[in-house]
Formats: C-alpha cells, sequence, structure tokens
C-alpha cells in the first residue's frame, strides 16, 4: 500500500523571517561603525596615538599579559565584524604591544572571530538576496567556490586580490560551509598577520631606542624584512591575476 500523504495540518510551516528582521543584525553593525567614526574613536588608531601611548601600552601587556592578550584579541574581532577600515593599523599595534610571535598570534585570532561574526550575520540577513543579485565579480566569486570552497577561499586569503571585507560577504552569500570558512580564514590570514606584526615590532624598536621612523632605521633587519613581506604581499594579486590570465589563454588556445 502506498503511504497516504500527510495534511497540511500535519506539516509543519516555517514562516520565512521579514526582511527587515533579516537585515536587522547588518544594520546594527553598520550604525556601530557609523557610530564609531562620528564620535572620534578613529582618531586614537594613529602612529601619532601609538607613539605617544607607547610606555603605557607595552606597560600594561608586560604586567597583564593574558588580559592585554584577552582585551586586544576583543577589539580586533570587534574591528573586523564592523569592518573597520583601520584593521592593518590596529596589526600594527598588536606587533608594537606584543612582539611579532604574541602579536600575530593575537592578529589571527581576532580576524578568524572577527570574519566568522560577520560570516554569519551576512549569511543570515542579506545572504541569498546578495546571491541573487550576482553579476559580473561576484559571479565570478560564485563560480570559485562552487568548485572548490576551500582552496578557492584559502588562496584569496593568502592572496588578498578580494578585500577582506568583500570576501567575508561573499563567501555568506554563496554559503560556504561554517567550518570550511573558518577553517580557510584561519590558515589563509595567517602570513600576512605574522608580517604586519613584525612591522609593529620594529617600529616598536624604534620607538623604544627615542628614534623617529625614517629612512636608515628602515634599513634595519627588523623592520626592513616585514617590510619586504608586505611589499611580497600586494605583488601576490598581481601574480595570481597574471597566472589566472595566462591559464585562461591557455585553455582557449587548446579548446
Amino acid at each position: 500500500m502506498a503511504p497516504t500523504p500527510k495534511n497540511d495540518e500535519e506539516t509543519p510551516v516555517v514562516a520565512a523571517k521579514p526582511v527587515w528582521q533579516r537585515l536587522l543584525p547588518l544594520m546594527v553593525i553598520v550604525i556601530v561603525l557609523i557610530s564609531f567614526f562620528a564620535l572620534g574613536l578613529h582618531k586614537y588608531f594613529t602612529l601619532d596615538t601609538l607613539k605617544e601611548q607607547r610606555e603605557t601600552l607595552t606597560g600594561f601587556a608586560q604586567d597583564n599579559l593574558i588580559l592585554a592578550v584577552l582585551i586586544m584579541i576583543g577589539i580586533y574581532a570587534g574591528a573586523v565584524s564592523i569592518s573597520f577600515p583601520g584593521a592593518s593599523l590596529l596589526s600594527i599595534f598588536c606587533g608594537f604591544m606584543f612582539g611579532p610571535l604574541i602579536g600575530g598570534s593575537v592578529i589571527v585570532v581576532g580576524a578568524t572571530i572577527g570574519a566568522t561574526i560577520i560570516f554569519i550575520v551576512g549569511r543570515q540577513a542579506a545572504g541569498d538576496m546578495l546571491a541573487k543579485s550576482a553579476g559580473g565579480y561576484m559571479a565570478k566569486l560564485e563560480a570559485g567556490f562552487s568548485k572548490n570552497a576551500f582552496t578557492y577561499l584559502l588562496i584569496l586569503r593568502l592572496i588578498p586580490a578580494v578585500p577582506f571585507w568583500v570576501l567575508n560577504l561573499a563567501a555568506a552569500a554563496f554559503r560556504v560551509p561554517l567550518r570550511t570558512y573558518v577553517l580557510a580564514t584561519f590558515i589563509g590570514i595567517i602570513p600576512g598577520c605574522f608580517v604586519y606584526a613584525g612591522v609593529g615590532d620594529g617600529i616598536g624598536a624604534a620607538f623604544d631606542s627615542g628614534s623617529d621612523i625614517n629612512l636608515g632605521i628602515i634599513f634595519e633587519p627588523r623592520i626592513l624584512l616585514p617590510l619586504i613581506g608586505l611589499a611580497v604581499l600586494a605583488t601576490l594579486p598581481l601574480v595570481y591575476q597574471k597566472i589566472k590570465g595566462g591559464n585562461a589563454s591557455n585553455s582557449k588556445e587548446a579548446s
């Protein structure tokens, strides 16, 4: 006997959330970001502030290492979660306060947490709408995620060819699994995070010696090597695009 179909009364219907409810978390993030700039808090994220407060910051970090690390992870995660554009300077802060090893680790953990928050918010808020309206640039990202989400996301994290916040929302829009997203993000941002922490540590060494950042100090290995790393990171997107373009040309010729 064929099974008796269930009536509508027996089948639970889950009503879709209204658009405003789905957009509310994203709206909160936007409001926080606007408030951050409106209150002038961004003015504290400068090298001048870092130089003026170096004794206070490094002293607190040395006396309360675990607490300072947790606070900085929270600040960094919050900055990334609202897509604060000064995250690179905040990375230098971390290297300045904790050195390249601990500072780099703080950046990796904080950035991963913050990116995960905006990923979850984006997926719940406007992921479907963004995916449906995808075209051109976003369509290319969708194609890459559909082939191998982990490898594609890992490459784009290692080679910053796509802005960090755009990649967060794109991964959310195209339904990258949470575990895949977190793991690829965590691994992919490690090199860049430690390079920035190295730059911060070098600047801290210059400030501690009572020197300003000038050409002579820049050529010291402690500062020069991280700067070379930054230069390499900056050229990676160009190399990636060239290789990608070459592969596309070879594919057309083969066909």
